[in-house]
């Protein structure tokens, strides 16, 4: 491929990815950092977790992206009773009165499944969490005396915040595999909340999405456009050494001059961010200066994506663990400021 048509192929591929991100904007207001930030994710290739409140808008953010993206969807519900089965096939008695055995969700579209969502994750067992690790990772699954591959796959999974009871906290291995957490919040704009109570069409979600264009993204080229953006744009090798500082920070903020009150730094960090992590740290960092416009990554690339891919790789001591949400926030925001930008 000559590098014009290269461009111009990129330049037709960056205008569908605005206009899809435009189209999920209809149906969920207030949320444009994390659309954006899904966008991303496609075009990298990574899973995707959010997590918030009851109520804020998770679940029909996810429904408005599948429908946009086209292809296959299936859903899941977490539930404390799912079993690992219950994911690759279900059995009843059909109307023969004879057993019978169909495929399950993950099975049903064979290689055409694009989206899956598991819903409340956290509420399904750890045996579940190995298997949706296993589908994550390798886009693979054995079932039936031979492995079923999934080459346009997508997982986004959700968890609510609010509740504990009966949920099982997600190994650190599964949580590695999403490429970013997302925290989805109420908008605080009082107009957004404002028609989000009296504009009857957020009041029904079903018609809501009715009225989005389906299939705005032909799904089955996005894992050949994909190595195509991470290959045209470029990271200079101040930026890499950049990116590399962040990365030490995470695993030993002290040495950067990192400080929090009331915080023994020497004693914060269990575990820094994984090489995965950064890998997709920088997957993510290039295809948001492709959507920008440009094709070399600027540190506030990085920056636009260190939150939301990192945070959930850092893990803290015991004793600073139940202290997560207020800590996390700040020891980015103190890395990030204490790190020198080229």
């Amino acid at each position: 491929m000559s590098a014009d048509l290269k461009q111009t192929q990129l330049a037709d591929w960056r205008q569908r990815a605005l206009a899809f991100e435009r189209e999920v904007g209809k149906a969920v207001i207030g949320l444009d950092r994390p659309i954006r930030h899904i966008l991303i994710a496609v075009f990298a290739r990574g899973h995707v977790m959010l997590e918030g409140d009851v109520g804020v808008g998770k679940t029909t953010l996810l429904r408005a992206v599948a429908r946009c993206l086209g292809g296959a969807y299936e859903r899941v519900e977490g539930t404390i009773d799912l079993m690992p089965n219950d994911l690759v096939y279900h059995t009843y008695i059909n109307e023969l009165g004879k057993p019978q055995v169909d495929p399950g969700p993950v099975l049903k579209h064979g290689e055409e499944l694009s989206v899956f969502f598991f819903n409340e994750v956290n509420r399904a067992r750890p045996q579940v969490h190995s298997l949706l690790l296993r589908i994550m990772a390798e886009h693979a699954v054995s079932a039936f005396n031979r492995e079923h591959f999934f080459p346009y796959l997508q997982v986004f999974a959700d968890r609510n915040r609010v509740e504990k009871e009966e949920t099982f906290e997600i190994p650190s291995a599964a949580r590695d595999r999403f490429m970013m957490e997302l925290h989805i919040e109420t908008p605080a704009d009082p107009a957004l909340r404002r028609a989000l109570m009296f504009d009857p069409k957020f009041h029904d979600v079903d018609r809501l999405l009715d009225t989005l264009t389906p299939g705005l993204l032909p799904y089955r080229e996005i894992p050949q456009i994909a190595p195509v953006i991470q290959q045209s744009v470029t990271a200079s090798e101040t930026l890499q050494q950049y990116a590399l500082d962040l990365w030490e920070a995470t695993r030993r903020p002290a040495d950067y001059g990192v400080k929090l009150e009331g915080v023994d730094m020497d004693r914060l960090i269990l575990a820094g961010a994984s090489a995965r992590g950064v890998s997709m740290m920088m997957r993510a960092a290039r295809v948001s200066a492709w959507l920008d416009g440009r094709d070399y990554v600027v540190p506030e690339d990085i920056h636009g994506v260190f939150r939301e891919t990192i945070a959930h790789r850092v893990f803290f001591n015991p004793v600073y663990e139940l202290r997560r949400t207020a800590l996390i926030d700040e020891l980015l925001d103190a890395i990030r400021q204490r790190v020198a930008a080229p």
